[in-house]
């Protein structure tokens, strides 16, 4: 499971877990190895811990250095995808919705190292899933925003009905554009909710180096990738673990 930590990809492996054609085994997330942090996401390497470790689920981590071009994320990935390949893993499986030119680059990648993609939330409404969402009793906070979508008010917030109703129009509602990414700290499949407290809010830029057209930034799903743009803005909002009581 290509688990981001966010709410797709949280979905996507609900509807996985019922699949009796499909047999999670694993976690995998993009982690930006010089800041211990979720690619794009912003997240503590610990949150991401403490959500496997409620999951159950073994996580392995894709370590990344801070803006990898496409040749060195795509032999990173080759490299720690062939221990599970070794251990019987066949499938991959995706959160996305309906990006048709990533959905063609994650099956393409993966046939070549004899994987199949899996993608349990395509091409389904927006308006379903949320509700979907909602209904089940997911919970994320609103960890990233990219400013060209949406102000700094919208980071730290709990992606709930009364976010998703101060959407501004034209802003896709899942964020399958990149526009906002969030971080699940209560699902259906959670042993328990994830305790952690807001940190500080803070801005980021991200400019494709005139020098390189290959420079990448990582979306809600954990392995995404696309052109960096120049000079982009994004709100981040810490979130910072609380210790769990002692029994």
């Amino acid at each position: 499971m290509n688990w981001s930590g966010g709410k797709d990809s949280a979905l996507a492996l609900y509807h996985a877990l019922r699949n009796p054609a499909l047999h999670v085994t694993d976690l995998l997330t993009s982690v930006n190895a010089h800041y211990g942090r979720v690619s794009m996401h912003g997240v503590r390497v610990a949150l991401l811990e403490e959500q496997a470790r409620r999951i159950g689920l073994p996580l392995t981590k894709l370590e990344l250095p801070e803006m990898p071009d496409m040749a060195d994320y795509e032999a990173r990935m080759r490299a720690t995808l062939a221990p599970l390949q070794a251990q019987g893993i066949q499938r991959a499986i995706f959160g996305d919705i309906y990006l048709e030119d990533l959905r063609r680059y994650r099956e393409q990648q993966l046939a070549g190292i004899g994987l199949v993609a899996e993608f349990p939330l395509w091409q389904r409404p927006n308006a379903d899933l949320l509700r979907e969402y909602l209904d089940l009793g997911f919970r994320a906070v609103v960890v990233c925003v990219n400013e060209k979508f949406l102000d700094r008010s919208f980071c730290g917030r709990e992606l709930n009905a009364d976010f998703l109703r101060d959407l501004p129009p034209g802003v896709d509602s899942c964020g399958e554009n990149g526009e906002y990414h969030s971080f699940v700290f209560d699902a259906p499949y959670f042993s328990s909710p994830i305790p952690f407290e807001l940190g500080d809010i803070v801005r980021r830029t991200y400019a494709t180096p005139a020098a390189s057209s290959s420079t990448v930034c990582r979306s809600d799903d954990a392995s995404e990738t696309k052109p960096a743009p120049f000079d982009t803005g994004f709100w981040y909002c810490d979130l910072l673990p609380v210790a769990r009581a002692a029994s």
